[in-house]
């Protein structure tokens, strides 16, 4: 029987006598009884002493607790060998009686030592059928303020539901719209697309047979020309006697020669390439465009604001810095392009010369040249009645535009120019590679009054480095 009564022992040992379970953080008093931390001091929950201990009563002026860690791990070698039962619905976890009371303060029920303790002596404790009574009234009140939380939230979630499905149909609707305007713009851009084809076999076919007929008389002409010339060389290799022989016939040969100049047949096209809507689908990708006066060759007048400039007639005293154009008559704009589509115009009015495009960054400035692609120019020139370009053979026109839509897209390798009057391509350059920074370049090419202007807007997209 040794053993259970060292067993109970431990137990009794290791047990708190406030709450009636091991000990958790065991502490001291002075007069020597141990109690768990939070059991005292919920005894001693008044600010001030003199303390009673609750086993012995001794008063103590002051809260001299110590730490008993011994009997810490005694209570833990209890708890192992012996843990503690669960604790039955009703009974008192701390002191193993029924609960009783409910404190309405800290809103727990209570057995009777918590009511006898000192923790809830100045709290509202009171009878459990009591209490439930009125917290049960209160909780009905609750209730039908819940109730009609819930209502409300069923209606908010039913509207919510319905703006969802509402939603779904407005975008559904607009991808149609979308579909639909779509496709009927492809069907009438291929419309477009077949007139002018049309229009332009049209103008092949009125033109190129008096083009061939030109030829073909050509080619006749140069036949009996290359036949009397032929014959005479022949005659002239003769003696005398046949080098006279039907002389006249030769001579009348020679007078009866007229040579006819070919019809003189107008080489400019009627039919212009032109898309619907493109310029203004262009200008979606319109930037900020201005002038760098460090790199404006020092006969070129810049207007203050650095959108337009114009070639004086007077050289101007200005640094030669390396990034300046001398002698050719060019500025650049002050944007950098690396990446993206980017679209700019500029006013030319009625001037007869220009030049508009883009080059590198890293081009030769100080050298007369030509100004092609293979030395990092991409330039359209304008002279009086024909556009010119290193790329392309000159082009006739009919009509100048007075402004000039310039569109770059840097990864397709795609330059092109337009002209916003009537939305018409002029010139478009063959796709390229583009490498590095490309940087907007102007040029008046010759003085006049009238300048370049560009043609301010916002916007745009992909990157453009303006410092």
């Amino acid at each position: 029987m040794a053993a259970p009564d060292l067993s109970a022992n431990l137990q009794e040992e290791a047990t708190c006598a406030i709450c009636l379970d091991y000990f958790t953080d065991p502490v001291m008093t002075d007069c020597g009884h141990n109690f768990c931390r939070e059991c005292i001091s919920r005894c001693w929950g008044q600010p001030e002493g003199p303390y009673a201990c609750p086993e012995c009563r001794e008063l103590s002026p002051q809260r001299n607790l110590r730490p008993n860690r011994p009997l810490a791990k005694m209570a833990e070698m209890a708890r192992r060998l012996h843990p503690p039962s669960p604790v039955p619905q009703g009974v008192c976890a701390a002191h193993r009686e029924p609960l009783a009371a409910f404190c309405g303060e800290e809103l727990r029920l209570l057995c009777a030592s918590c009511e006898r303790s000192r923790e809830h002596w100045a709290h509202c404790v009171r009878p459990l059928q009591e209490a439930a009574d009125d917290l049960k009234g209160k909780l009905e009140k609750s209730l039908e303020h819940l109730r009609k939380q819930m209502e409300d939230a069923l209606l908010f979630q039913a509207q919510a539901e319905e703006t969802c499905a509402l939603w779904q149909k407005m975008v559904e609707s607009q991808r149609q719209n979308v579909l639909t305007e779509f496709e009927r713009l492809r069907r009438f851009l291929v419309e477009e697309e077949q007139q002018l084809l049309q229009k332009l076999e049209e103008e092949e076919l009125e033109v190129l047979p008096r083009l061939r007929e030109n030829a073909a008389r050509l080619v006749q002409q140069s036949a009996a020309l290359g036949a009397l010339i032929s014959d005479l060389e022949g005659r002239c290799q003769l003696p005398a006697l046949g080098l006279l022989q039907d002389i006249r016939d030769a001579l009348n040969r020679i007078q009866d020669v007229k040579l006819q100049p070919p019809e003189v047949v107008p080489m400019e096209l009627r039919t212009v390439c032109k898309v619907p809507g493109l310029v203004e689908t262009l200008q979606r990708f319109r930037g900020d465009v201005t002038l760098d006066p460090d790199t404006a060759n020092p006969e070129l007048v810049l207007s203050e604001d650095r959108r337009s400039v114009r070639r004086g007639n007077l050289r101007q005293a200005l640094p030669d810095n390396p990034e300046r154009f001398d002698p050719g008559p060019c500025v650049l704009g002050h944007s950098r392009f690396t990446t993206g589509r980017h679209y700019w115009e500029v006013e030319v009015g009625e001037r007869a010369n220009w030049a508009l495009g883009v080059c590198r960054e890293n081009v030769n400035r100080k050298e007369t040249g030509e100004l092609s692609a293979g030395n990092g120019f991409w330039i359209l020139v304008f002279l009086g009645s024909y556009y010119n370009s290193p790329e392309r053979a000159f082009v006739p026109l009919r009509d100048p535009p007075r402004r000039v839509g310039i569109f770059l897209d840097y990864e397709a390798g795609h330059l092109s120019f337009y002209s916003t009057t009537d939305g018409s391509l002029l010139f478009i350059f063959p796709e390229t590679s583009f490498s590095g920074t490309l940087r907007p370049l102007f040029s008046p090419l010759s003085s006049s009054p009238s300048p370049l202007t560009i043609c301010w807007g916002k916007g745009g997209l992909g990157e453009a480095v303006v410092p």
